[in-house]
């Protein structure tokens, strides 16, 4: 009776344990697909689905190809080391247990092993997909190395594909020797009898053919790897590349041992036919005990008794090898290099020539004035600017403006009611674009706006005509949001008079294409698993008309559409063409450039303003910015052009992805006028000539003369930060107008104090658009005695007139901020430029431009105004008009004798100078600075307050005086 009923209950049991797993498997699977689907809609609706496509299928070819590259020969060696076990052979008690232990489980291990073997080959050479299509697709550099005499293109494509050919061919052969030896073993074909070994006929022809196609891969390795010698570091003193040793040693005894190798494969393959072991252990031994002598000691030996006491003039021709490889494979071989005999005196009209230089200098600190940013312009909480603001230039009036400039973006942490449905369906977007004049500011030290408001007006606007200020897709944008639903449920921007929704704000539907179309239940189910949200699915808001948008920021989608570049850590926006776009900087990069020194990536761009990024691989030695690329800030379009059309790499990729890119004369004069050399290329570039400005290959072996990028004179001295590149509009020296440049300075790499931190070379690349765009120019200085910017910061912090009105301005509840120090050219000497902000210590307190300091060799001034600085400077007559005034130069002039306003603030004047010897008035202007300093702060005027604390410490001293 029990046995009948356990019966059935096990049947149940087993049933449902099988509908249980079943059930599991399609779930998982289901999320699995659910994860694909919404990729595949994703790049359908950006317009790159064939990006996708051939990722998928190169990566799925690659997976097939590792997986039956280890299966098949690994299951080939155990089925014939199984199929040809001796049958009658004599085992020990311990392998007989061994064997029926492992019988059942045979058939299913002999499948299994090699398929699991697989799968972990087929898993790691799906990664390799970039590197076999980029052989597939090859395109040729025109230049050859100094070695061998191969086109370039064979280092960077061919090379590296052989060569994981052959170390992935050797891994499956030497698991199919150790799966066959194991075999051989356990079934008898292989007995070990004390100190006799014995191996069955069959046995030692499987073995010795498989060890003779394992040696003989060694050997096509070694000889690969003689070719690698000119990627590799050098024993000696080069950086990277074959040197003297390298050249005469060691790749002559690659080539070599490979001969021995491949004697030895053929030594494998007679003992096959003829039986007899000695011979291939013996050449095995030999080609070891060669690899040690000739591949190791024989080098060692040149090196260190040839090449290292004359090494100066025997690795001459080899550093020159590195040094033109290395200008050539980071661009800065057409730099343009001129000898600069900076001048030390500030003269009187020494800045005539350079008026249009000093005249558009930047005041305003992209690094300082996010929080002015904010409190002027952020109008609500949830709105942010980021923590370092961008550098750009607009034809404002005719002319060109440096402009400090971000966009009014969205912050999702700043809403005070946190719900699915205001996080995703009203809270949806930025707005607006926020410029300042980079050169001005407003009389009480406030940036001077250019673009500004909600709805969004000024001088930008007045030039470039209206534009569509929504920022959907931008550097801080939500996770995803659900758009385009109808009834205008977004918050468009908030608005004091009557709006659309309760609160009087203005509200918005989207009307763009930005994301995929929620236009079914099936598609908003897959959406509620991939972000893990019923919502999605429930809500009576997503409708067939919404879009739902997400991977928003501007490196992400860029990322995505071009897989194949490495990106710049800076995308800036700018208005072009009725449209805010972000535009993105890519690159092409090789590790592979024979004779060409490696940079670690992450280091070269990490500055103040960049944080050390992580990459997947840091060490490159070759370059190019490649592409310019755009995301549209309303619908996320990407647009890719191809910006270096000569670039071999990028025609290699354009093979792969042919409908992606465009072409640079699709450039709209708009978007070229935004165009800028990139940040990260550049610290790159002037990271390499702290080096390689140096062409002679004696003083480079000396390295007498290498030079670094100073420290940021204001990053803390705890934790010093590189100083990071700086762009404004100026006048290098040896060009014939002005332009929007970046540059950068150096100083000696062996500065380890103030003493020696001197400046030696000025580096400095043009970013307009045109024939000398990326034009190099480095200025270097025959005599080190120009103060580097360490140097003068230290005489600005240890001034005492400095250091005096400092402590003004610092009395009370405010300290000092120190803007960037800014280094140019001009007076045929060396000015450098510092704003000097204050800020109360207030929670809504932000900086405000109050002082400027300037340094002309030991000169320095401090002033309220550039103008000011430096005619005090150079005399009272600095030549130039620096164009810092207090007031925008386009607002109409105010009528003296015009009638005021009686509604409008008073303004704080300054009280006539009493009578000499009238102490009661001396007490009487200090109480009175006193009571208009603490009224002063109460209003948060910074300004204000300072000039209190000027009359207060003014009246004091008469005070002090009259007493005596």
């Amino acid at each position: 009776m029990s046995t009948t009923t356990s019966q059935p209950t096990n049947r149940s049991r087993s049933a449902l344990i099988i509908t249980a797993i079943v059930v599991g498997v399609l779930v998982a699977l289901f999320f699995v697909f659910a994860n694909v689907y919404t990729d595949i809609l994703w790049f359908d609706q950006l317009g790159y689905l064939p990006v996708l496509a051939t990722q998928w299928i190169a990566t799925g070819v690659m997976f097939l190809v590792g997986f039956v590259g280890m299966f098949l020969p690994v299951w080939a060696s155990l089925q014939i080391a199984y199929r040809s076990r001796p049958v009658y052979a004599k085992l020990n008690s311990q392998l007989d247990r061994y064997q029926e232990a492992i019988e059942p489980l045979r058939r299913a291990a002999m499948i299994g092993i090699p398929a699991v073997l697989g799968l972990f080959a087929g898993v790691t050479t799906s990664a390799q997909w970039t590197q076999v299509l980029q052989f597939f697709n090859r395109t040729p550099f025109g230049t050859t190395d100094a070695q061998f005499g191969f086109d370039i293109g064979f280092f960077v494509y061919e090379l590296p594909f052989y060569r994981g050919i052959i170390a992935f061919a050797s891994a499956a052969v030497l698991l199919s020797l150790l799966a066959a030896l194991a075999t051989s073993y356990l079934y008898g074909a292989l007995r070990v009898n004390g100190r006799e070994i014995r191996i069955s006929r069959t046995a030692r022809i499987q073995l010795a053919i498989t060890g003779a196609v394992y040696i003989a891969l060694q050997g096509v390795s070694i000889w690969f790897d003689q070719y690698a010698a000119v990627i590799a570091p050098s024993e000696g003193f080069l950086p990277a590349g074959a040197g003297f040793a390298e050249v005469n040693a060691t790749i002559p005894s690659r080539a070599i041992l490979a001969g021995i190798a491949a004697l030895v494969a053929v030594l494998f393959i007679i003992t096959a036919i003829v039986g007899r072991w000695r011979l291939p252990i013996v050449g095995t031994a030999l080609l070891l005990v060669s690899g040690l002598l000739i591949g190791s000691v024989y080098p060692w030996i040149v090196q260190r008794f040839q090449v290292d006491p004359s090494a100066r003039t025997i690795e001459a021709p080899f550093i020159e090898r590195n040094i033109d490889a290395t200008r050539a494979a980071y661009g800065v071989d057409e730099l343009v290099e001129i000898s600069y005999d900076a001048k030390t005196d500030a003269t009187e009209g020494a800045l005539r020539e350079d008026a249009e230089t000093t005249a558009n200098i930047r005041l305003i600190d992209p690094a300082l004035v996010t929080e002015a940013f904010a409190q002027l312009e952020q109008f609500r909480q949830y709105y942010q600017f980021p923590e370092f603001l961008d550098v750009d230039r607009y034809e404002i009036g005719g002319q060109t403006q440096d402009t400090v400039l971000s966009l009014r973006e969205l912050n999702p942490d700043g809403q005070t009611s946190q719900n699915w449905y205001n996080n995703t369906i009203v809270f949806t977007h930025g707005y607006g674009v926020v410029a300042a004049y980079g050169n001005q500011r407003a009389d009480d030290g406030q940036p001077l706006f250019l673009e500004s408001g909600i709805p969004v007006d000024g001088a930008l606007t007045e030039a470039l005509g209206e534009y569509e200020p929504r920022v959907y897709f931008g550097e801080f944008s939500p996770l995803y949001s659900i758009v385009g639903g109808g009834e205008n449920l977004e918050l468009d921007f908030p608005s004091d008079g009557a709006g659309e929704d309760a609160a009087g704000n203005a509200t918005y539907t989207f009307e763009g294409e930005g994301g995929p179309a929620l236009d079914n239940v099936f598609k908003r189910l897959l959406y509620a698993i991939k972000f893990q949200s019923e919502q999605i699915f429930l809500s009576e808001a997503v409708t067939d008309d919404s879009q739902i948008l997400y991977d928003r920021n501007p490196l992400d989608r860029v990322q995505k559409a071009a897989p194949y570049l490495r990106l710049d850590s800076d995308p800036y926006p700018a208005v072009v063409d009725g449209e805010i776009v972000w535009i993105v900087d890519g690159y092409t990069t090789t590790s592979s450039y024979p004779y060409s020194t490696s940079v670690p990536l992450s280091a070269a761009v990490a500055d103040t303003y960049t944080p050390s990024p992580q990459f997947p691989v840091d060490d490159i030695n070759y370059i190019r910015n490649s592409v310019k690329a755009t995301v549209n800030a309303y619908d996320g379009e990407v647009t890719l052009y191809a910006w270096d059309e000569e670039d071999p790499i990028l025609k290699t990729w354009q093979k792969v992805f042919p409908t992606t890119l465009r072409s640079v004369d699709d450039m709209s004069q708009q978007l070229l006028d935004h165009v800028r050399y990139p940040s990260d290329l550049f610290k790159v570039q002037r990271n390499i000539l702290g080096a390689y400005h140096v062409t002679d290959p004696g003083s480079f072996f000396s390295t007498d003369d290498e030079w670094v990028t100073p420290n940021d004179p204001i990053s803390s001295a705890a934790a010093p930060t590189t100083q990071p590149p700086y762009y404004l509009t100026m006048q290098v020296p040896g060009e014939d107008e002005p332009g929007f440049t970046l540059y950068s300075t150096f100083i000696p790499r062996t500065a380890s104090d103030n003493e020696r931190n001197v400046l030696t070379g000025y580096l400095a690349a043009n970013s307009d658009p045109g024939d000398d765009y990326g034009k190099l120019t480095l200025l270097t200085l025959p005599s080190q005695t120009i103060p580097g910017p360490g140097q003068v910061q230290n005489q600005f912090n240890s001034d005492t007139e400095v250091a005096n009105q400092l402590a003004l301005l610092q009395r009370g509840e405010t300290e000092v901020l120190r803007g960037n120090l800014l280094t140019l050219p001009v007076g045929g000497g060396f000015l450098y430029v510092q704003p000097v902000y204050v800020q109360s210590t207030g929670e809504t307190s932000y900086p405000l431009l109050r002082k400027v300091l300037v340094s002309f060799g030991d000169s320095i001034a401090f002033e309220d105004t550039l103008d000011q600085a430096l005619d005090a400077l150079f005399g009272g007559d600095s030549g130039a008009d620096a164009g810092d005034g207090d007031v925008d130069p386009t607002l109409p002039e105010v009528d003296p004798e015009a009638p005021t306003d009686p509604e409008a603030p008073e303004e704080p004047t300054e009280p006539t100078t009493p009578p000499a010897g009238d102490l009661q008035a001396a007490l009487e202007d200090a109480r009175q600075a006193l009571q208009d300093r603490q009224a002063a702060y109460a209003a948060n005027d910074l300004v204000a307050a300072a000039e209190a604390d000027e009359r207060l410490q003014d009246a004091i001293e008469r005070a002090i005086a009259l007493s005596d």
